[in-house]
C-alpha cells in the first residue's frame, strides 16, 4: 500500500523568516514567489521596488499590475495584524495613490478583518484591500512550501471579469477568445513552466510577464484589421529599447523572420511586433491561432530574455 506523508503547519514563520525586510520582502519578490500571490488573488503582479519612500516611511514592496497603470503596495507582517501596521497601510495607499492594497499577515485579529471589510464596503470601486495570511507547511523532511489565504477581499471581485465580459457583444467576443486561449495555452507544459495563467478579460489584448517590471509580452486582437499581434511593450525604458535594438539583426535571425521595431519617440513607450492576418470570428481557426500565438510568445521570450 502506498505511504503517504503527514502534512504540517510551521507555526513560527520566524524559523524560516528572521526579519520582514531582510527576509520575508526579498522572498517575496522574486518571480516565483511573487507569482504565487499573483495566482491566490488573481492578478499579474510586477514588482517595481522594495522599501519605496513614503515621506519618512517606506512600503515593502511598490507593485504595478502587468499592462496596465494601477498601482499596488504590499505591506507585510510576520505577526498578529496590530493598529500601527493598519494605519501604515492607509498612510502608504494615500503617498502612492495605490489602487490595489495588500496586507500579508502571520494571523489576522477580529477587529482588523472587520476595518479592512469596512474599508471595501466604504471606498469606490476603484480600490481594493486584500488580507491575506500567510503559512508554511513541511511534509517529512521536506522544504518548507508557503501559501496564501485571503482572508478579506473586495465584495465583488470574483464577479468583476465576468460583469466585464457581458457588458458588450465585442467585449464578450473578446473574454471567449481570450478564455479559450487560456486553455489551449497552458495544456503545453513548457509554456506553464515559463508563463503565469492570465484571467480572461474584455480588454483587446493579454499580457505575460517576462521577469522585468520595464517590459512584457503581449498578444493583441486586431479585429478590424483582422490581425493578431504579438509583441515586446517597452513600458518607458528608452535605453532598454536601443540596447535590445543594437542586436536586431542577430535577433531575427535567430527567430528566421523580420519584427517591426517602433521606438516611438514622441511616447513614453517602444514596442517590437510581429502579426498575422487572422479571421477573429472564425472558431474553426482558433486552433491554428492559438498554435501561432504559442510559437511566437516562446519564441520572442527566448529571444529577448538575455538583453532584459
Amino acid at each position: 500500500m502506498l505511504k503517504l506523508g503527514k502534512m504540517k503547519e510551521i507555526k513560527d514563520l520566524r524559523k524560516i523568516w528572521p526579519h520582514e525586510a531582510q527576509d520575508f520582502t526579498p522572498w517575496l519578490s522574486e518571480d516565483e514567489n511573487i507569482a504565487l500571490l499573483s495566482d491566490t488573488i488573481g492578478l499579474d503582479i510586477t514588482v517595481e521596488e522594495r522599501e519605496s519612500h513614503v515621506g519618512d516611511f517606506n512600503v515593502d514592496i511598490l507593485a504595478s499590475e502587468t499592462g496596465t497603470d494601477r498601482k499596488i503596495i504590499i505591506e507585510n507582517q510576520l505577526e498578529y495584524t496590530n493598529h500601527d501596521h493598519l494605519g501604515k497601510l492607509i498612510t502608504y495607499a494615500s503617498g502612492k495613490s495605490a489602487d490595489i492594497i495588500i496586507w500579508i499577515v502571520k494571523h489576522a485579529r477580529e477587529e482588523h478583518k472587520s476595518a479592512i471589510e469596512w474599508l471595501n464596503n466604504h471606498t469606490d470601486e476603484t480600490i481594493s484591500f486584500f488580507l491575506l495570511e500567510v503559512k508554511l507547511y513541511q511534509i517529512g523532511n521536506s522544504e518548507p512550501a508557503a501559501k496564501f489565504e485571503i482572508i478579506e477581499k473586495p465584495n465583488d471581485w470574483s464577479k468583476e471579469i465576468k460583469k466585464q465580459a457581458n457588458s458588450s457583444p465585442i467585449l464578450q467576443s473578446r473574454y471567449e477568445y481570450w478564455n479559450a486561449l487560456n486553455d489551449e495555452l497552458f495544456k503545453n507544459s513548457v509554456f506553464s513552466r515559463i508563463f503565469r495563467k492570465r484571467k480572461p478579460s474584455k480588454d483587446h489584448w493579454m499580457n505575460f510577464s517576462i521577469g522585468s517590471s520595464e517590459c512584457h509580452l503581449a498578444v493583441s486582437q486586431i479585429r478590424r484589421r483582422k490581425t493578431l499581434t504579438v509583441e515586446l511593450y517597452i513600458n518607458q525604458d528608452k535605453e532598454l529599447y536601443h540596447a535590445i535594438h543594437e542586436h536586431k539583426k542577430d535577433i531575427e535571425q535567430e527567430l528566421g523572420y523580420k519584427l517591426t521595431w517602433l521606438e516611438l519617440p514622441n511616447k513614453k513607450a517602444s514596442r517590437i511586433i510581429v502579426e498575422k492576418t487572422a479571421n477573429l470570428d472564425d472558431l474553426n481557426d482558433w486552433p491554428q491561432q492559438f498554435e501561432w500565438i504559442k510559437d511566437t510568445l516562446l519564441s520572442l521570450y527566448k529571444v529577448f530574455k538575455p538583453y532584459i
